[in-house]
């Protein structure tokens, strides 16, 4: 009788991690880059297809590259504003149909900036964004009888702080940061958003946290307005410059990790400094800071190029960080070999 108890019970735990383990395997089936999504769909109707497209389109403005995370990143913007969830959808599907019609990757001036940046490997990242919006902003003017725009008063602007630091508030500023990517200024939504990111990769969440985290403490430094460092405004140059280097276009090591904070410092002065610069014509200095800093971290030389991925086989860190190590024994072995 007792072992036949014992027998049972062994059984029964044997089932338990057997359960655990594929819960987990399906937990971790629908995280990376989920490229087994695209065969899947490939003889699906348009209307999927497009579904996906989209939702990818979404996940990449943080650097993610998977569907599920763009459909929770799209309920975060829709929870944090319907107006603002609206914009974002139909700005991504006539983006995405318009690049299906004209059978371009992406559309104007990604296309445009393609193949000059192909040639030095760099990515087009947000440039057109930014070109797009001081584009359009400089065009229409804050005066503007159908499109006005409101002046940006620059963070580092010399005026008193009218009450005391408040540390709770600056801490909320950090998960803030990262929502400001999406012009996300709610702490729930914002949060939603990071779970989207881990959901794609927690090296790159871990980075984002860490980047906006160094943003705020840049913006400490240098005494910046209280209200930039609650709204999460200073922190989210430096998430994207940390995930950047973090393990996205580099591949994750103690040396590349020093260099994605040294990148979300650099990333948090330099966008402070245009915001001063082009708050005096009443323009935003969006995400130009965090797009220039990591362009020029990728043309550098010497030892840390040696840890640069190329823009082809950029994937999720995690997967990143495998390809490396295999890599990396395939050449011990081939010199091993060589040598015998």
């Amino acid at each position: 009788m007792w072992m036949d108890t014992k027998a049972e019970a062994k059984e029964a735990s044997r089932n338990r991690a057997s359960l655990g383990r594929r819960v987990l395997s399906g937990l971790l089936f629908f995280t990376g880059d989920m490229e087994f999504l695209d065969k899947y769909m490939q003889d699906k109707l348009f209307a999927l297809q497009l579904a996906v497209w989209g939702l990818r389109g979404v996940s990449r403005v943080i650097l993610a590259n998977n569907p599920l995370s763009g459909a929770l990143i799209l309920a975060a913007l829709y929870w944090a504003s319907p107006w603002l969830g609206l914009l974002g959808t139909l700005g991504v599907l006539a983006s995405t149909l318009t690049a299906v019609i004209m059978e371009q990757d992406s559309v104007f001036l990604y296309s445009g900036l393609s193949p000059v940046l192909d040639r030095w490997d760099l990515p087009v990242a947000v440039f057109p964004f930014n070109i797009v919006i001081v584009l359009f902003l400089l065009c229409t003017g804050p005066d503007n009888l159908f499109f006005p725009h409101h002046p940006v008063m620059p963070p580092g602007l010399l005026e008193p702080n009218s009450t005391e630091l408040n540390a709770v508030e600056v801490i909320r500023g950090i998960p803030l940061g990262v929502g400001q990517i999406y012009a996300c200024e709610t702490l729930g939504p914002s949060l939603l958003i990071l779970g989207a990111v881990l959901l794609y990769s927690p090296l790159l969440a871990a980075h984002a946290l860490l980047g906006s985290a160094v943003g705020t403490l840049a913006g400490l430094s240098i005494a910046v307005r209280h209200d930039s460092l609650y709204s999460g405004l200073l922190g989210f140059n430096g998430a994207l410059g940390c995930m950047s280097v973090g393990g996205l276009f580099f591949t994750l090591s103690w040396r590349t990790h020093l260099f994605a904070i040294a990148t979300a410092f650099l990333s948090s002065y330099a966008d402070i400094a245009l915001n001063n610069l082009l708050g005096t014509v009443g323009l935003p200095a969006c995400s130009w800071a965090s797009t220039l800093v990591v362009t020029l971290m990728l043309l550098l030389t010497g030892s840390l190029a040696s840890y640069r991925i190329p823009m082809g086989q950029v994937m999720a860190p995690e997967h990143n960080l495998r390809s490396h190590s295999k890599w990396k024994a395939g050449n011990t072995a081939d010199r091993e070999s060589t040598d015998v």
